[in-house]
């Protein structure tokens, strides 16, 4: 609310800060008001007048202020507040990681210091990405309003993909030592939700809902006793959150029926003929090939062609499968996620000594530590098995 009346995230952050402050300070000795929540917009609303009445801002906000003044606290609807700002912190003007960073500060409320641990940045730089963020924002026309029916497309897009990658962030960490970020991965999927009620006819915020759901539910067979990394083959599928499963599939057969097909549709829609399969061996591969093949042709993501090299393996043989990576080779130089499926589908080739070589070089090039010891285990693996 303090947002819609200046406009400015920054003030608005310390507005109710200060307001908090307040409330810490007289509601122990003053008691708890009756309209707890008002109180504090009230409060953090004079802050703000405060503020623009200084000397620094008073000419240039003079007509702000009397604007404010002639508002009251509770005649402005605040059902959309939580999209309102994730729309605004997922403006394309930002980069992803400023918005993702900047989402989680102002949407889901984590402090700096666990959004640097998040993304393993001191505290003082975090500090300094989230005020320049804030700083594009404050530059730019209205972003915290819902968007034109001109801009809908590209802010939903951003706002999509801002919690796509967060998700990701917290459900396969890329850095560090632990295999998953629990926080990142439930407040992606608590912003998710928020946006699928507020578009609940939406198929592509559909889809990416229960492309989270059904991946998530995956989360408790994930890792081992001592926390290390458990393959999907190799998951205990009797740990996997049935609900959430049946959740994502009802969402995803929803989106589907809709016409207009998407990335985030399809990639659930994926998710879903693994979660439906009771192991690896009868998991519907030709589906997932099929899948796979129209998802590459709809966003030309390199990444996408990795993952139907492997379904292709599984159809057509390993060869196949590695024949579709060598074209890759130009697209993804160097990426261990390359040496890693190329070491995987050599191993099924029964070239064990190739295999081996490739998985040590994808655990040289990964900067998740828990990756890369599991990649190592498997080079230990497959050399105890060469001969002499």
């Amino acid at each position: 609310m303090l947002v819609r009346r200046c406009g400015d995230l920054a003030d608005a952050q310390d507005a109710l800060q200060d307001a908090l402050l307040a409330a810490a300070t007289q509601w122990p000795t003053d008691g708890l008001p009756d309209n707890p929540r008002g109180w504090l917009v009230v409060v953090g609303q004079h802050k703000l007048v405060d503020r623009y009445r200084s000397e620094d801002a008073r000419r240039r906000r003079e007509e702000l202020v009397g604007t404010m003044e002639a508002v009251g606290p509770a005649d402005t609807p605040h059902a959309d507040d939580s999209l309102l700002l994730l729309f605004g912190c997922c403006h394309p003007a930002l980069s992803p990681a400023s918005a993702i960073a900047l989402t989680l500060r102002s949407v889901g409320g984590l402090t700096t210091a666990e959004i640097a641990r998040a993304f393993l940045v001191p505290e003082p730089t975090m500090a300094q990405r989230l005020s320049r963020a804030r700083r594009t924002l404050r530059d730019l026309d209205g972003p915290f309003r819902m968007p034109s029916p001109d801009e809908y497309a590209e802010r939903l897009r951003a706002a999509l993909r801002v919690l796509y990658l967060m998700f990701n962030e917290g459900y396969a960490s890329t850095t560090g030592s632990s295999v998953a970020r629990a926080d990142l991965a439930a407040e992606a999927l608590r912003l998710t939700r928020t946006l699928h009620t507020s578009l609940p006819d939406d198929p592509e915020v559909t889809g990416l809902l229960a492309l989270i759901l059904l991946t998530d539910a995956r989360r408790p067979a994930r890792t081992g006793p001592r926390g290390e990394l458990v393959s999907l083959a190799d998951q205990d599928r009797g740990l996997w959150d049935r609900a959430m499963v049946d959740e994502g599939i009802a969402l995803v057969e929803d989106a589907l029926v809709r016409g207009a097909v998407g990335e985030y549709q399809l990639q659930a829609a994926i998710a879903a003929v693994h979660d439906e399969a009771p192991g690896t061996d009868a998991t519907d591969w030709p589906q997932l090939l099929a899948l796979y093949g129209l998802l590459e042709r709809m966003t030309a993501n390199p990444m996408v062609t990795l993952n139907r090299a492997v379904a292709l393996a599984m159809v057509d043989g390993p060869d196949a499968g590695l024949a579709l990576l060598a074209t890759l080779d130009d697209r993804l130089p160097g990426h261990h996620r390359l040496a890693a499926v190329r070491g995987h589908l050599l191993e099924r080739a029964g070239r064990p000594q190739e295999a081996a070589d490739q998985l040590l070089l994808a655990s040289q090039g990964t900067t998740s530590l828990a990756e890369r010891d599991y990649l190592r285990v498997q080079v230990a693996r497959l050399r105890r098995v060469l001969p002499p």
